[in-house]
């Protein structure tokens, strides 16, 4: 009874809040930037308009479905962490059956914007991601390895071959490469986050690194990943895809980042890992900034 008092006493702005807060917002600001950057990167000149809006609108949708299903199936887990459990779907104010139907619709919606309005190939790469991330990830890797997150990190860095597909309808090298700098950045940026939150993972039954394998294993892991990224990130000027402003701001951005994760392994300060974690969005956030602006001053 609890429980529908709290739904139906939600006032109308609040519950617009509360699904919007499902589709994980922030997150999927970030995954269209990195779309919007391939798509740029895919064309030597001006964007077509039509596969530009509907391609970042129907990756949109798709990735806030994700993210709400994601929501539905972790509803018991987000429960128990004290970093989640004032979400919608624990704290009362949506029912499981609306986010389902929510996520469902939004989902169908994105799929047949990006098929009908794009084309195929981004509809049905877009679709892999979602069920990669929603199902593949959140419903067994994510309760039966250590290593759920490196597997599964392939489906969130998906959106940078997304938007290239949208605008050329094919596949290209340059993607890929892009696809690779998130899928190596994924784990470091959330194993930091796993060290700060250890303790709500082994409460809630979850086997991120830090509980399997203790915090020590994992920052040791962090700091390799970002000499791998590092390494990574100089890719895309070795190969000629971009010029020295992308080369320079790469250099200086992942340089940051193994020293945070240097800091990370070697201080004690227990607000290290929080702090990588953050700065590990400014950085893939402000990298592909640079890719962004290197392309048009090339």
């Amino acid at each position: 009874m609890s429980k529908s008092i709290s739904v139906t006493s939600i006032p109308h702005k609040a519950l617009w809040r509360s699904y919007l807060s499902l589709t994980k917002p922030k997150v999927v600001a970030l995954m269209l930037l990195t779309a919007l950057v391939g798509m740029c990167l895919a064309v030597p000149g001006a964007l077509p308009i039509q596969g530009t809006v509907l391609g970042l609108l129907g990756i949109g949708l798709m990735a806030g479905s994700a993210a709400a299903f994601n929501h539905l199936i972790d509803q018991r887990i987000d429960a128990i962490m004290a970093r989640t459990y004032k979400r919608p779907l624990p704290s009362g104010e949506i029912k499981s059956s609306h986010v389902f139907g929510f996520a469902l619709a939004i989902g169908v919606v994105g799929f047949a914007v990006l098929y009908a309005g794009v084309n195929a190939l981004t509809a049905w790469l877009t679709f892999a991601s979602l069920l990669g991330y929603a199902v593949v990830y959140t419903l067994y890797l994510k309760r039966a390895t250590p290593q759920n997150i490196v597997i599964a990190g392939i489906a969130g860095a998906m959106p940078p071959l997304l938007g290239w597909t949208a605008v050329t309808g094919e596949l290209h090298a340059h993607a890929w490469l892009l696809v690779m700098i998130i899928f190596i950045w994924t784990p470091p940026h959330f194993w930091a986050l796993a060290i700060h939150r250890k303790d709500d993972y082994a409460k809630a039954d979850i086997p991120m690194l830090p509980v399997t394998h203790g915090v020590e294993y994992t920052k040791t892991s962090i700091l390799l990943y970002t000499i791998l990224l590092y390494l990574i990130c100089l890719l895309p000027a070795l190969v000629g895809m971009t010029g020295i402003f992308y080369l320079t701001s790469s250099t200086a951005l992942c340089s940051l980042f193994v020293w945070h994760a240097w800091k990370l392994k070697y201080t004690n300060d227990e607000s290290r890992a929080i702090k990588t974690f953050v700065f590990s969005i400014y950085h893939l956030m402000l990298l592909f900034v640079a890719l962004l602006i290197d392309h048009y001053i090339m």
